[in-house]
C-alpha cells in the first residue's frame, strides 16, 4: 500500500496515472477493511476528481473519507477532510458553507504539534484565504496567506511556500497594482515548475494575461493564455482549459479575430457546463443528504446493538428518545462552548488592538510633550539672555552692587526654571496617552503673579514694562497647567516681538459664563491675513522677534489646542506698527 501511497500522491504524475493507483489502492483497503487506507485513499480521490473537474466523484469521496475519520475519531483526519469540503463548496460558489467547513478545519488543526500537523493548518489557511480573495475581501485574503507563508517557510515546504507567493500575486493583481503581482507569480511559476506542479502554473499565466491585456499588451496576453491552455490540456485540468479558453476568447475578440474568439468560447461554454451543471450541484446535495440519513441509521443500529437485552428490547425505542436527546444535549453543549472561546479570542483580539492603538497614541502624545518641553524652555533662557545683557552693563561700570543684586535674581531665575521643569516633568509622569484635563477652581491673579515673577529678566532686558491688571476675585474653572502653559506662550511671545522700551499689559475681566484675559503688546504687529492663518492653520511659519529670537509658532499651537480642550475660545486683534492683542476666553468658575 505505501508503493500505491507514493505514486497516488506524487504531483509531478499526471491526474489520469493518480487517478488509476489511488482506484487500486482504494480497491485493495476496501478489500482488507482497512480503515486507515480507506481515509487515506478516499481523501487523495477526493483531490484528485475535483482537479480533474469531476466534482460529484469528488465530494463521494470526501464524504467516505469522513465517515472513516469518525469512526477512528482522528481530529486531524477530520480537520483534512472539511478542508478539502470548504474547498469543493468554494468551486461549487457555496460560499457560505465553504467558510464553514474552512475554520472547521482550521480550528480541529490549531490542536495539532507536530510538523505534519502544521503543513496542513498551513494548507487550510492557504485555501481560506483563496475563498476571501476569491470574495474580493483581499485584506483577510492576505492575513491568511501570509500566517501560511511563515509556516511553510518555518517547515521548509517550497511547494506552500510557492502556492503563497503566487497567491498573493493574485491578490494584487486582482487590486491593480500590476508590477508585483507579475514578480510574485513569475516567482512561483518558477518554483512550480522545478517541482512539476503545473497546475497553478496554469492559474498564473491566465492572470498575467490579464495582466498584459490591461497594459495594451495583446500579443503577450494571448501568449500567456495560450500557455495556460497547453498546461491545461496536457494533464486535463478542465477547470483551466475552461478559463483558458474564456481568456482567450476575450483577447481575440479585442483584436477583432472573432472566428478564433467564436471557436475559444464555445470551448469555454463547453468545459463551463461539464463543471458547473445545475444537474451536478443538485448530484452533491443528495449525496449529502444521503451520507446524513446513512449516519443517522448507523447511529441507531449501533445501539441497538449494545443494547441488545430483554429487558432493551421492551424499551428500546424509549431508550433511542433519551439517547438522541443526550446526543443533542451535548452538541449544544458543545456549540456553546465553542461560542463562548470564540467570544473568548475575539474579546482578546479587540484587546490587543485596543492595546495597540492606545501605544500609538502615547507615542504621538509623547512626541508632542517633547515638544512642549522644548518650546517652554525657551521662555527662561531668554530671560537669562536678557539678565546677561544687565551683567555686562554692570561689569562695564564696574558696579559691584548691581553684580550683586544681579546674583540674587540671577539664582531665583534658576528657582523659577527648576521650577518650571519639576512641573512639566511631573505632567508628564501623569500622562496617560491624551493631554490631560482635570478642571478646578484656580485663582487668576496667582498665577498672573508667578508669570510675572518669570518673565521679569526676560522683560528688563528689553527694558519693557510688563503690567498686570486681573481682579482678586477672578477665578477659573480650567486645568491648572494648561492655563499656565497658555499664559506663559502669549506673554513670551508678547515680549518677543515688542521693541526696547515698550510695554506689555497682561489684563482680566468677567464676561458673562467667561473670564476674558487680554495679552496686550506694543510690538511690531501683524497684517490681516497672518491673524487669519493663526486662527484657521495648524501649522505656522517660522518667525523671529525684534532681537532675532527663534520660534516656529508651536506655542500658538498649543494657545490654540489647550483653549480649546478647556472650552474656551481666542480672539485676536492686531495692526502693523501699534501691536497685538489676544483675547482668551476660559470657563468661569460658578459657586
Amino acid at each position: 500500500m505505501e508503493i500505491f501511497e507514493e505514486l497516488f500522491k506524487n504531483a509531478t504524475l499526471s491526474p489520469e496515472v493518480r487517478l488509476k493507483y489511488a482506484k487500486a489502492a482504494y480497491d485493495k483497503a476496501a478489500t482488507l477493511e482497512n480503515s486507515r487506507w480507506l481515509f487515506k485513499t478516499n481523501l487523495q480521490l477526493g483531490h484528485i476528481y475535483k482537479k480533474t473537474g469531476d466534482l460529484e466523484k469528488s465530494f463521494s469521496h470526501y464524504i467516505q473519507g469522513l465517515r472513516e475519520a469518525e469512526k477512528q475519531r482522528d481530529n486531524k483526519r477530520i480537520a483534512l477532510i472539511y478542508s478539502s469540503l470548504g474547498t469543493l463548496y468554494r468551486v461549487s460558489e457555496d460560499y457560505d458553507k465553504a467558510i464553514k467547513h474552512y475554520k472547521l478545519g482550521i480550528n480541529y488543526l490549531r490542536k495539532g504539534k507536530t510538523k505534519s500537523d502544521s503543513t496542513n493548518l498551513a494548507k487550510s489557511l492557504m485555501n481560506t484565504g483563496e475563498f476571501y480573495r476569491i470574495l474580493g475581501k483581499y485584506d483577510s485574503a492576505n492575513l491568511y496567506f501570509e500566517e501560511s507563508a511563515i509556516i511553510f517557510q518555518q517547515i521548509d515546504y517550497l511547494m506552500g511556500t510557492a502556492y503563497t507567493i503566487g497567491n498573493m500575486g493574485l491578490v494584487h493583481a486582482q487590486k491593480g497594482e500590476h508590477q508585483i503581482a507579475k514578480i510574485k507569480m513569475d516567482s512561483a511559476s518558477a518554483i512550480l515548475e522545478k517541482l512539476e506542479d503545473f497546475y497553478p502554473i496554469a492559474v498564473y499565466d491566465t492572470y498575467l494575461a490579464d495582466i498584459y491585456k490591461e497594459n495594451n499588451d495583446l500579443e503577450r496576453a494571448i501568449e500567456y493564455a495560450k500557455h495556460s491552455l497547453k498546461i491545461a490540456e496536457e494533464h486535463s485540468l478542465k477547470e483551466q482549459i475552461r478559463d483558458a479558453n474564456l481568456k482567450l476568447s476575450e483577447l481575440y475578440g479585442a483584436q477583432n479575430d472573432f472566428r478564433k474568439a467564436y471557436f475559444h468560447q464555445s470551448q469555454y461554454l463547453i468545459y463551463r457546463d461539464s463543471i458547473n451543471s445545475e444537474e451536478k450541484i443538485r448530484e452533491i446535495a443528495d449525496l449529502r443528504t444521503e451520507y446524513e440519513v446513512n449516519k443517522r441509521e448507523a447511529e441507531i443500529a449501533l445501539l441497538k446493538s449494545e443494547k441488545r437485552t430483554q429487558y432493551i428490547i421492551f424499551i428500546s425505542m424509549a431508550v433511542i428518545i433519551v439517547l438522541l436527546g443526550l446526543v443533542s444535549f451535548l452538541y449544544y453543549r458543545n456549540s456553546r462552548k465553542r461560542h463562548t472561546l470564540n467570544l473568548i479570542l475575539k474579546e482578546r483580539k479587540e484587546e490587543a488592538e485596543a492595546q495597540r492603538d492606545q501605544l500609538e497614541a502615547i507615542n504621538e502624545t509623547r512626541e508632542k510633550f517633547l515638544s512642549i518641553i522644548a518650546h517652554d524652555l525657551m521662555g527662561p533662557v531668554n530671560s537669562f539672555k536678557g539678565l546677561s545683557t544687565i551683567m555686562k552693563m554692570s561689569i562695564d561700570n564696574q558696579d559691584l552692587k548691581d553684580l550683586n543684586d544681579i546674583h540674587k535674581v540671577f539664582d531665583k531665575s534658576i528657582s523659577n526654571l527648576s521650577s518650571l521643569l519639576s512641573n512639566l516633568l511631573d505632567w508628564s509622569v501623569t500622562q496617560q496617552g491624551n493631554i490631560p484635563y482635570h478642571p478646578e477652581k484656580i485663582e487668576l491673579k496667582l498665577i498672573v503673579n508667578e508669570l510675572e515673577d518669570l518673565f521679569f529678566n526676560m522683560a528688563e532686558g528689553k527694558q519693557i514694562k510688563l503690567r498686570t491688571t486681573v481682579p482678586d476675585q477672578a477665578y477659573l474653572w480650567a486645568d491648572v497647567n494648561s492655563v499656565k502653559t497658555i499664559l506663559r506662550n502669549l506673554v513670551s511671545n508678547a515680549l518677543k516681538f515688542t521693541d526696547n522700551k515698550g510695554q506689555v499689559n497682561v489684563m482680566a475681566e468677567e464676561q458673562n459664563k467667561f473670564v476674558r484675559i487680554k495679552v496686550q503688546d506694543s510690538g511690531i504687529g501683524m497684517p490681516k491675513h497672518k491673524v487669519d492663518l493663526l486662527l484657521n492653520e495648524d501649522n505656522f511659519q517660522i518667525s523671529q522677534g525684534t532681537k532675532g529670537e527663534k520660534g516656529v509658532g508651536l506655542g500658538l499651537q498649543l494657545v490654540k489646542e489647550f483653549v480649546k480642550i478647556n472650552k474656551g475660545k481666542i480672539e485676536i486683534e492686531s495692526e502693523i506698527d501699534k501691536g497685538t492683542t489676544f483675547h482668551i476666553y476660559l470657563p468661569k468658575y460658578e459657586k
